[in-house]
């Protein structure tokens, strides 16, 4: 008898909060999942939580739930996606330092810019006396981005340190609008911005995954794909049409 398919739900997610024994909440995670349908790799710091994950949706209903207990995870703040084909091969479930990492720089993530949520984004980033940054590594922008998006050209994404440091100017650069993937990036580096200065500090809520799947295609300022890291490669407003 063949197995029934499984139609992936797709979970992109993460929170700063204080977790206090990462790898407790790690052995919970892989005692409840384990031998499950879930895939994809979770990460857990005493910064936070990270993660992408796809399984059935009782299963990332389940998961999701979970989360919220221990975490706190905001079920609304959640990115979902869906595929035919599983989007990952393995279940990882990992105790990190950082959830998303800036080395050699304490930055306090509790402390970010504003918020702006994706039905706001293009009224703020058609204001000319913003400078809107693209906080992703250099392969990610070359397939897609936002109209007048400065890209950084980062290897990596400690590199965005000595990028500000080296190129911008608090007394020149006073608004800036930030975005990433799934809003993780941003949200941390424009805590840094604030500590360096910068006097209004933006950044999308939900990054560019929350903005193609809230923003109607026509009304829409993003310009080709948006690379994820899965098997899927790249997304765009597409993915999230019904």
């Amino acid at each position: 008898m063949m197995e029934e398919a499984v139609n992936y739900t797709i979970a992109a997610f993460y929170r700063f909060v204080s977790i206090s024994e990462p790898s407790v909440l790690r052995e919970e995670l892989l005692a409840a999942f384990h031998g499950t349908d879930l895939l994809g790799t979770t990460l857990i710091a005493p910064e936070g939580i990270n993660g992408t994950m796809a399984g059935s949706a009782e299963t990332i209903d389940r998961f999701l739930k979970l989360l919220e207990e221990r975490a706190g995870l905001d079920r609304a703040e959640v990115k979902f996606s869906s595929s035919e084909e599983p989007p990952f091969r393995r279940l990882k479930f990992k105790a990190k330092a950082e959830i998303i990492t800036f080395r050699n720089v304490s930055i306090d993530p509790n402390r970010p810019g504003q918020y702006v949520e994706p039905e706001q984004w293009n009224t703020l980033i058609a204001d000319p006396d913003v400078l809107l940054l693209d906080t992703r590594n250099h392969y990610e922008t070359e397939i897609g981005t936002f109209e007048g998006a400065v890209k950084p050209d980062l290897e990596k994404f400690s590199d965005f340190v000595a990028y500000v440091r080296e190129n911008l100017d608090t007394t020149r650069h006073r608004k800036v609008a930030m975005f990433c993937t799934g809003g993780i990036r941003c949200e941390k580096a424009s805590a840094f911005m604030l500590q360096e200065g910068f006097p209004e500090v933006y950044h999308l809520k939900g990054g560019i995954l929350k903005y193609l799947e809230q923003t109607p295609r026509q009304d829409s300022k993003w310009n080709g794909d948006c690379y994820i890291f899965d098997e899927r490669i790249s997304v765009d407003h597409e993915t999230f049409e019904d």
